[in-house]
């Protein structure tokens, strides 16, 4: 019988050991009011980046893009910052099923979690340069792959009509111009005051690229530097092996997914009230086909799916055991012999290994790392 990745959730992109526990409201408010407060930055600037990278000046275009993550004065109303819905804590996704944007209103899919979004494998002569066409390789980003890059990304949610609300991007470089800490800022990163649309998605994508996962206790064993207890050691098992996750859900530090076609149908329904990739294609073969998420810090991301509609872990496993729907695109890795939705019939035990491993997961210094911090919160 074909064997094939379990798990289709959200790492990037919504701590078992812990989150089982954690009350999950159905609905975030993340409408507040506009902010008034001045970034608290260090006198000398993070190192984000190591020596190297094409981009001048990356670590100072890292902490503009840090401080345009978390400003609410990105919104329309000044009530919501990127920050809102991707939170630190959480591997920058949201805890809630739907976030809420400016005006309070649901988002219409779950927020994914970001990081690890620049494949650090895509060399330019050798050198990193996040800031290349189509930087990320091709991850599709979003839950339905309507973008390719790191640049197309980053202000696609600023104009959106229910995240933050500035349809116009253009009207960005005035507004922020107003506010007294932006202008030394982009003299710091760019060498001059001017503030431009491009200059405000460059600092974002460098921000963006800076947040990695790579100091879990999975990194640590697989350098050999520290060891998985027994129930972990055979959830790795499980997990690379009997199973085969790896084959979809990557878990290396460089890159989203490493799959050619990240996106596919994992037989949530045998309808589809989402569409996924065929809302952007208008193909019927792509209905129903969503990104496959970085399952790095994937106890921290939950509830799950595009729309998410399992809270844990287990809920996910369950699916994948005995609950794959009969959808038109299924993956065809997710059926069995006859072409009928495979049933993996994973035990229970084998859960508990599995869970087990994906705690292994969790990089406490990331989500807690201040160099990707509020700036804005008082110390």
């Amino acid at each position: 019988m074909k064997k094939i990745g379990l798990l289709s959730i959200v790492a990037a992109l919504s701590v078992l050991a812990y989150s089982c526990n954690k009350k999950e409201p159905a609905t975030s408010n993340h409408s507040g009011t506009a902010t008034t407060a001045k970034p608290n930055l260090p006198a000398a600037t993070h190192k984000y980046f190591e020596q190297g990278l094409r981009t001048p000046l990356a670590n100072e275009k890292a902490t503009l893009g840090r401080v345009l993550f978390y400003d609410k004065q990105l919104s329309l109303n000044n009530a919501v910052a990127c920050a809102s819905c991707h939170r630190q804590e959480f591997a920058f996704s949201d805890n809630v099923q739907f976030s809420r944007g400016f005006e309070n209103k649901q988002t219409g899919r779950n927020s994914m979690a970001i990081q690890n979004l620049f494949v650090t494998n895509r060399f330019n002569g050798g050198i990193i340069d996040p800031l290349q066409p189509n930087t990320g390789g091709n991850q599709s980003l979003f839950w339905d792959g309507r973008s390719t890059g790191l640049l197309d990304l980053v202000l696609r949610p600023v104009s959106n009509h229910i995240e933050m609300g500035i349809e116009n991007v253009d009207v960005l470089p005035e507004k922020l111009a107003r506010l007294d800490y932006y202008p030394a800022l982009f003299k710091t990163a760019y060498g001059s005051e001017g503030i431009t649309v491009q200059r405000i998605k460059e600092s974002l994508v460098m921000f963006m690229a800076a947040i990695k996962s790579e100091n879990t206790r999975f990194d640590a064993a697989e350098e050999g530097n520290g060891q998985l207890n027994a129930l972990e050691t055979q959830g790795h098992s499980l997990f690379f092996t009997k199973y085969n996750c790896n084959s979809c859900h990557q878990v290396t530090v460089d890159g989203y997914s490493g799959m050619s076609n990240p996106l596919m149908d994992i037989g949530l329904d045998s309808s589809y009230a989402d569409k996924g990739l065929g809302t952007i294609t208008g193909v019927p073969n792509d209905n129903g086909r969503f990104r496959i998420p970085n399952l790095r810090n994937v106890s921290l991301t939950g509830p799950y799916m595009h729309d998410g509609r399992f809270k844990t872990i287990e809920d996910v496993l369950n699916h994948y055991s005995k609950g794959i729907s009969a959808s038109k695109n299924l993956d065809e890795r997710l059926k069995d012999d006859y072409g009928k939705p495979m049933r993996m019939n994973i035990s229970k035990n084998e859960m508990t290994a599995i869970i087990a491993f994906l705690n292994t997961l969790t990089d406490s210094k990331m989500i807690t790392d201040p160099m990707l911090s509020d700036p804005f919160k008082a110390n």
